[in-house]
Parts: C-alpha cells; structure tokens; sequence
C-alpha cells in the first residue's frame, strides 16, 4: 500500500514526521528482532538439555522396569505449579518458580525399601515433563514475537521508509516546480508591464 499525500506543505510537514518516527523505531526494532532471535535459540537449548535429561533419567529406569509394576503411581501427584514471569525484549515470558508435590501417606516398612526412591524419580519425572512445557511454551511466545518484529523490521525497512521518502520528494519537487512557475509568470508580468511603460 502507497503512502497517500496531497501536493502541499502540510502533507510534506506530516510525512517528514511520520519517516522521523520510522526511522527511529527501525533501529530498536532490530535489536529486539535481534534479542528475541539469541532468546529462542537459547530455549531451545535449554529444551533439548531438558530432553535428554527426560531420556536419561527414563533410560536409568528401564532395568527396573519390573519393579516399577509393584510401584502404586498414585503415591505421588503434582499439587501446584507456580510460575514467574520475566519480560525478555517487552514480551512477558514463563518460568518454573516452584513446583509441589502431594504424597499420598503409605506403609513404609511394608513397602519395598527403593519406593522411597521411586518416590524422588517420580517428582524428577514430573519436573522434567512440566519444565519442558513452560520451556516449550516460552520459545513459542518468543519465536512468534520475532517473526512479528521481523515483519514490521522489513515493512519498514523495504516498504514504507522508502514510499514516504519517494512521496517526500515527488512533494518537493512540486512545490519546487510551483515556485518556478510562479516565479516564472511573474517575470513574464514585469517585463510586459515594463514593455507597457516603456512604450508610453
């Protein structure tokens, strides 16, 4: 979409101020294009860290995996989730603050001795699981946020600083062409008036 303008000094007066303001924004809209790009790559850093440690501890548990069927899942459910939000480039994103668990109370004595410990891979699963989410959902928030910068970052950088500055000069090249003319046409006048009185 061209800019639309009128051939006077208004319309140039109020385009010279609307490609003030995109040329200034185009520089801080590249740095958060910028930072927002490093702050993806880093959650799906931590994304994959996440996985693997998922594999691993999942890996750990296989040769118990008979065990596990004597083991009640229901001893241990997540309680609450409590999240932080911290602002990364204006964009409100989640982070793990705490995570509690409910242990439904059992024989201890009458129980296999390593439930205890099954007790602590379980919240580790759990953990791992959750985290993945909030990381999962924090480089979704985050790469959509820089697409959205990208595109404004090229509308103005390809599209609009460029049509308001070909707009600018096709005014002032008008006005110019005007005052030429009329600077023109008032010469024109003089010398006739001056042919005139030099005739009487």
């Amino acid at each position: 979409m061209s800019v639309r303008f009128q051939y006077n000094k208004t319309s140039l007066h109020h385009l010279n101020k609307q490609l003030l303001i995109r040329v200034k924004a185009l520089p801080t809209l590249k740095n958060k294009e910028s930072a927002l790009r490093i702050e993806v790559k880093k959650s799906k850093s931590k994304l994959e860290e996440l996985e693997i440690n998922f594999e691993k501890l999942l890996s750990g548990e296989n040769d118990n995996m008979r065990m596990w069927n004597e083991f009640d899942p229901e001893l241990v459910k997540k309680d609450k989730v409590k999240l932080k939000y911290q602002k990364i480039a204006g964009i409100n994103t989640p982070e793990l603050d705490e995570l509690t668990f409910n242990v439904k109370d059992f024989f201890v004595f009458g129980s296999p001795k390593w439930f205890l410990d099954g007790i602590q891979v379980l919240k580790s699963l759990i953990t791992l699981v959750i985290e993945k989410e909030i990381v999962k959902q924090k480089m979704e928030m985050l790469e959509y946020a820089r697409k959205k910068t990208t595109q404004k970052v090229n509308l103005y950088e390809k599209v609009q600083i460029p049509d308001h500055e070909s707009a600018i000069l096709k005014i002032k090249r008008f006005l110019e062409d005007e005052e030429n003319l009329s600077k023109a046409s008032q010469k024109i006048v003089k010398n006739r008036q001056a042919n005139e009185e030099a005739l009487i």
